[in-house]
């Protein structure tokens, strides 16, 4: 288990209705979700990916111990939410990263969220079926 100190970097991420509390701070590389190793955190191989998407591009894998606090959404919304997070630590610690983050698409947060259900159809859209007699 990582312990957070006071030279770490906080950031906030959030995709659809997922929010993730992001702490980086120099060490060796290790990633903990909810007090958690990534690994055990997420099952699917992709979710790894996304979130060390910004640390790839920006040659940092391994430089910088990752703590995460997430909650909400699914797990995908989860990652997206740390690599957001994890983008904005990074820009913290050095501005000159946010160019290629940047024009990667980590830097904008993802406004698409879940439309809501209307009074008299059966879902967003969805209607219910019409019969003329």
């Amino acid at each position: 288990m990582i312990q957070v100190d006071k030279n770490a970097f906080y950031s906030t991420g959030r995709r659809k209705q997922a929010v993730a509390r992001v702490w980086m701070m120099p060490g060796t590389g290790q990633i903990a979700i909810n007090k958690r190793d990534v690994d055990h955190y997420f099952g699917r191989a992709t979710s790894k990916m996304i979130l060390r998407q910004p640390l790839e591009l920006t040659e940092t894998l391994g430089r910088y111990d990752i703590y995460v606090n997430v909650c909400g959404g699914g797990l995908s919304g989860q990652a997206e939410a740390i690599r957001l997070g994890v983008t904005r630590s990074l820009m913290k610690i050095n501005i000159a990263f946010r160019p290629a983050l940047k024009k990667a698409g980590y830097v904008t947060r993802d406004p698409r969220i879940v439309e809501r259900k209307k009074y008299g159809q059966r879902g967003a859209r969805a209607r219910f079926q019409f019969s003329k007699r």
